[in-house]
């Protein structure tokens, strides 16, 4: 039986599971081409999805039509799952940003094989209290009205998730617009705001990129 380690660096995101591994529980390749909703807000969750190729994003759209991101996915990650363990609907969309290629297990077949495979239990386990702490994180800086701080700390959250330090050069791998999107705020608000940072020297532009 696997038993908890102390001393031991556990992964802060959920390790890709082989397509071997899937495949011996019944996983599937699907390709959804870009724009298709994968399924909207509220529907039932029927499969775990992990991205081969290509992008995902899960968002909302409130009632003025203004849309907020609340992850975007690629090659590797999975999305999605909260509803699997509960009965619950999806709590936001999920909709191909390019044309994307994924493995889906099915619901049942993915609770068997975590039940088999404790290491990769606990894999998910962290990968979803990293989202969580990426949630609360977000909404302790979108309820102080910052634009200055929710894109920092959007960026330094996902910097920190390339395992990089404070002294390193990260490029930002998003456009204004899904900066906006994911921090509630509107891209000329974002073109603005990085243009302040930028001369605080908070921020870089190299080759129309945001660098931190």
């Amino acid at each position: 039986m696997a038993v908890y380690d102390p001393t031991h660096t556990y992964p802060n995101y959920l390790r890709m599971i082989t397509e071997e591994t899937m495949i011996r529980y019944g996983g599937q390749l699907v390709t959804i081409k870009k724009g298709a909703m994968l399924f909207d807000q509220d529907d039932s969750a029927k499969y775990y999805f992990q991205v081969s190729k290509g992008k995902v994003k899960m968002c909302n759209v409130n009632d003025e039509g203004k849309e907020f991101v609340q992850g975007i996915f690629g090659p590797g990650e999975s999305f999605g799952e909260p509803p699997l363990f509960a009965d619950f609907g999806y709590p936001a969309a999920a909709v191909a940003l390019t044309e994307a290629t994924l493995w889906r297990v099915e619901k049942n077949k993915f609770i068997e094989l975590l039940l088999e495979n404790p290491e990769t239990h606990l894999e998910v386990t962290f990968a979803l209290a990293k989202r969580l702490y990426y949630k609360s994180l977000m909404q302790r800086e979108i309820s102080q009205h910052q634009p200055e701080r929710r894109i920092l700390a959007l960026i330094d959250y996902m910097k920190g998730e390339e395992g990089l330090k404070e002294e390193d050069d990260y490029e930002v791998p998003m456009t204004r617009q899904q900066v906006a999107d994911m921090t509630g705020l509107r891209v000329e608000t974002v073109i603005r705001t990085v243009k302040k940072l930028e001369k605080e020297n908070e921020l870089k532009i190299r080759k129309h990129k945001i660098v931190r």
